[in-house]
């Protein structure tokens, strides 16, 4: 919206800067996070009085759980999801293909979420919808967003897949590129959701991934940038970068109250928006292994579930004393508090692998 002001650089030439992604990136981040930081406080005051006992908590989980989280609300993805969308509204270029495609799958995949999040409150479960109901919206979604996509894209590449720290290998998957591209923004998405199990655990892997897209992202969208890096140059993707600085802004204000002992939980309203999001734009930008690397973290707590599950249903004995693999630590000892900081650590030091590949070629 304001992006169009720099129309009127002629007549004030400081309206100029709302040309600039960078100066617009900067200003969605400020202005998502002071959103949550003014609604924040009377968005969860409104949940803990409509969900009275708070997120259901899972009996087969830490039993310490029970006592610390219990009576906490939960969609606070909706305080995410609302500042996100205000700020990307505000200062995106809403004529981009790009920006309707990742804001369409985000918002979706917050309704599955919130929907999911609504049934267990409402019925004080830990059971909310059918797990084979929410897949299938999830991949329809998926699926139409990467046709369009691709739709958008460079057709000398729109269906290929690049290879991370290889300049001149890129494999052309042709219609199996629309199920792949349905996967990764699926399977990104579920991944965060396992990964929300701890004060905080989630939210600062999911920024730090939102950073290291939002740079991917900007160089993948400059010709110059991405010539003298030897990736592929998408057009419009650059305008990407003020949707990940927007939910930078959302996930530092979310945090504050997010933080241990956390006042509210994004609940998989959050989660599976946010890893949706990072899906959606790991496709578009056509860095969808880069992603595994950069969330090398979700990869691993979704991996430990499907580890636990085959195991267990094959052998009758479990990898892990718990999963997801955080819960595991915690059964080793670790308190909350050491589990999440360390793994925020992982994070960044994955993050920085990802952004590796950008000149290891």
């Amino acid at each position: 919206m304001l992006y169009h002001l720099h129309q009127f650089a002629d007549s004030f030439s400081f309206l100029n800067l709302f040309q600039y992604i960078t100066f617009r990136t900067g200003g969605a981040i400020m202005t998502s996070m002071i959103f949550v930081f003014i609604f924040g406080p009377t968005i969860i005051k409104k949940l803990r009085v409509k969900q009275g006992k708070g997120q259901p908590i899972r009996e087969d989980g830490p039993q310490s759980h029970l006592l610390t989280k219990k009576g906490t609300p939960t969609m606070g993805g909706l305080m995410i999801l609302g500042s996100w969308i205000f700020a990307t509204l505000l200062w995106s270029d809403l004529s981009n293909p790009f920006v309707w495609s990742v804001l369409i799958v985000t918002i979706l995949f917050g309704v599955i979420g919130f929907l999911d999040d609504y049934a267990k409150v409402s019925k004080s479960s830990t059971a909310g919808v059918s797990g084979r109901a929410r897949l299938a919206g999830e991949v329809a979604i998926a699926f139409i967003a990467v046709i369009a996509m691709s739709r958008v894209t460079d057709p000398a590449f729109a269906t290929s897949l690049t290879f991370p720290f290889l300049k001149d290998v890129v494999f052309d998957m042709g219609w199996f590129f629309i199920p792949f591209g349905a996967i990764v923004i699926v399977g990104s998405a579920n991944a965060v959701n396992l990964t929300d199990g701890l004060d905080g655990l989630a939210i600062v892997p999911v920024m730090i991934a939102a950073m290291s897209f939002g740079f991917i992202a900007y160089l993948s969208g400059r010709v110059d940038f991405s010539t003298y890096l030897q990736i592929n140059y998408v057009p419009g993707t650059g305008e990407l970068a003020v949707l990940c600085g927007a939910m930078l802004g959302a996930g530092l204000g979310f945090l504050w109250y997010n933080a241990p002992p956390a006042s509210i939980f994004m609940g998989d309203t959050g989660s599976l928006a946010l890893g949706g999001m990072l899906g959606a734009i790991a496709v578009a930008t056509k860095h969808e292994i880069v992603l595994a690397i950069i969330g090398g973290l979700f990869v691993l707590e979704a991996v430990s579930v499907i580890v636990q599950v085959i195991s267990f249903k094959t052998t009758g004995k479990r990898v892990f004393k718990m999963a997801p693999i955080h819960h595991h630590f915690e059964q080793l000892g670790w308190s909350e508090s050491q589990v999440v900081v360390r793994f925020w650590i992982i994070s960044v030091i994955l993050a920085l692998i990802g952004l590796a590949t950008l000149k290891l070629r």
